[in-house]
């Protein structure tokens, strides 16, 4: 994972580092959300039904090999992805309602 920080380095520089990430990924999950909304408006007018499980499966699937590859917890990616589907779900049932 991460590198040692290199002789110089103070702890305002890596936080700086770790509040542009945290603004990456906001941005990222964002681009996520809006990107379901698009979907959401996709299955609304072709009558697509909104729960599809072995999509949920796939992408829960990608998330534990990316964390097998990349040292990150298998449990922590699950509750992570269980936490952004069902929000995703709930925007998408907004959408597809004709909530939104």
């Amino acid at each position: 994972m991460g590198e040692r920080p290199t002789a110089g380095v103070t702890i305002e520089d890596l936080r700086a580092e770790l509040d542009a990430i945290d603004g990456r990924f906001l941005d990222e999950l964002r681009a996520r959300i809006e990107k379901c909304v698009e979907i959401g408006h996709f299955k609304r007018e072709h009558d697509v039904p909104m729960m599809q499980p072995h999509r949920i499966g796939i992408v829960q699937e990608r998330a534990a090999r990316y964390g097998e590859r990349h040292g990150i917890d298998r449990e922590f990616l699950r509750r992570l992805y269980d936490l952004v589907i069902e929000e995703t779900c709930r925007v998408e049932d907004r959408v597809i309602g004709g909530s939104s």
